[in-house]
């Protein structure tokens, strides 16, 4: 290792705010940041550039939300950071103008993410943060990072301070508990889809292959292995928890879900009950796609048309009790359907966890900070309407969250069509002012029948509320 680097921020000339972790809803915030000149940023990611579900980029894929859902628009459609400018920087305006397209291609929104993170300052890739720390005689945060050489070995230590932090972490593939001593044994065919495109190869060599999961992703990988396998021979098994391979909520108004009305309606709910809404809007965001479910369908009758069945068992309501190997390489599940409370053994050559992905546990990384956050009465962090961890009043500088608020902000939490709302709030928190003006209403649909007050724009504390100094960003 080399001899640690000047800090990237020195005491006296801290940071206003530091994003840790590049993806679409730090990136969000970086570019609605850009502008603001009074503003001092840094953002740090442990990646060598950007990356936004690499293994899941499968051919025709579409997102979920429209193209205006960009990391800008929603909150700024004059930033040169919108989708559109992207495609006219490419030359690619009168294409996408004659498409008539709502929904892009997920490599499409991942090329844009990658164009703006490759053209906005302040941004630091390969960077490894190793500690945040609270000091109370500066009254700053201190970051301590390790900066990664190419192939990702540790080159130079550093540290920064700033005012202000914002976690985007992102989240972590989750793999039920029943499968994890074989996803994570050398050898075992068994692989999370966010695994899915590096393993298609191999997958698609297996005599017999297992899907598990009912969302969006489950439903593109058994679809992509079905047109990739022999008409007769498919041998595909698709699996799922959910009581049916359902279509996600798509209704205009069942969108309102996903608006910053809804969240703030669903954040002045009591605890309990916002714990008992979220498993019952399944709907809204693990559903699938109503045109990958006809497309399935379409390929499933396709293949029945001369006589005889695809070999293929698409079965919801059923879970993983047990799994282990048979052989070297075989894999064997232990199901029980829910409803009918019957068992059986299924014998596997690959299995595909479409199980989705839960927040990333920060403990570690926010180790030092954890005696300052208040907690709820299941341990989990309060947040407040600024997105903000509710911290001891010690604590003058302020951390705020991004999609690590589903418990306290509601369904829409992980959604991309909030980023840039969401990087607003945040934003005016920091600044202490209405640097970005805010929607008064998104819904037609009145949630609630007590009229919703505003959320205040404030500082987390007095001592925040200074000027900040026009400074040039850091680089």
């Amino acid at each position: 290792m080399t001899t640690p680097q000047p800090p990237a921020s020195a005491p006296d000339q801290p940071l206003d705010l530091v994003g840790i972790g590049i993806g679409p809803f730090n990136l969000s915030l970086a570019a609605l940041a850009h502008p603001l000149d009074d503003l001092r940023t840094a953002f740090y990611d442990q990646n060598p550039t950007f990356q936004w579900h690499p293994g899941l980029l499968i051919d025709g894929t579409t997102l979920q939300v429209p193209y205006l859902a960009d990391l800008v628009t929603l909150a700024d459609p004059t930033s040169p950071w919108t989708f559109l400018n992207y495609l006219k920087a490419r030359e690619r305006l009168y294409p996408f103008y004659f498409s008539e397209r709502q929904h892009i291609h997920r490599a499409e929104y991942d090329a844009y993410c990658r164009w703006v993170s490759e053209n906005l300052g302040g941004l630091h890739f390969n960077h490894h943060i190793d500690a945040v720390r609270w000091n109370p005689e500066r009254v700053l945060f201190e970051i301590d990072y390790t900066q990664l050489d190419p192939e990702g070995e540790a080159d130079a230590l550093g540290r920064a301070y700033t005012r202000n932090l914002v976690l985007g972490v992102g989240t972590a593939p989750y793999i039920p508990e029943p499968l994890r001593p074989l996803a994570e044994a050398p050898g075992v065919p068994v692989v999370h889809s966010a695994d899915y495109l590096d393993n298609r190869a191999k997958l698609l060599d297996a005599e017999h292959i297992t899907v598990i999961g009912s969302g969006q992703s489950g439903a593109e990988v058994f679809l992509d292995l079905l047109r990739n396998r022999p008409p007769g021979r498919e041998k595909l098994h698709w699996l799922a928890r959910s009581p049916a391979f359902a279509p996600m909520e798509y209704s205009k108004l069942g969108l309102e879900h996903f608006t910053p009305d809804y969240t703030h309606y669903f954040r002045t709910l009591p605890e309990a009950v916002r714990d008992q809404v979220l498993p019952q809007q399944w709907q809204l965001h693990q559903g699938i796609d109503a045109k990958t479910i006809a497309d399935i369908h379409d390929e499933l009758y396709r293949r029945s048309l001369h006589g005889g069945w695809p070999d293929t068992v698409l079965t919801p309501g059923v879970f993983v009790r047990t799994a282990g190997r048979v052989g070297a390489t075989r894999v064997e599940l232990h199901l029980e359907h829910t409803q009918q409370g019957t068992r059986s053994r299924l014998t596997t050559d690959a299995v595909i966890l479409a199980t989705g992905y839960r927040e990333r546990r920060v403990d570690t990384l926010l180790a030092a900070l954890d005696p300052y956050v208040r907690r709820d009465s299941n341990g989990r962090p309060r947040i407040d309407e600024h997105h903000r961890l509710v911290l001891d009043p010690s604590v003058k500088g302020a951390i705020h969250v991004q999609n690590a608020e589903t418990h306290t902000h509601g369904v829409g939490t992980p959604d991309l069509g909030l980023a840039a709302w969401r990087s607003t709030v945040i934003l005016n928190a920091i600044t202490g002012k209405t640097t970005y003006p805010q929607p008064q209403r998104t819904a037609f649909t009145t949630f609630g029948l007590e009229p919703r007050p505003q959320p205040r724009l404030q500082h987390h504390t007095s001592e925040n509320r200074h000027t900040i100094p026009r400074q040039l960003p850091v680089h």
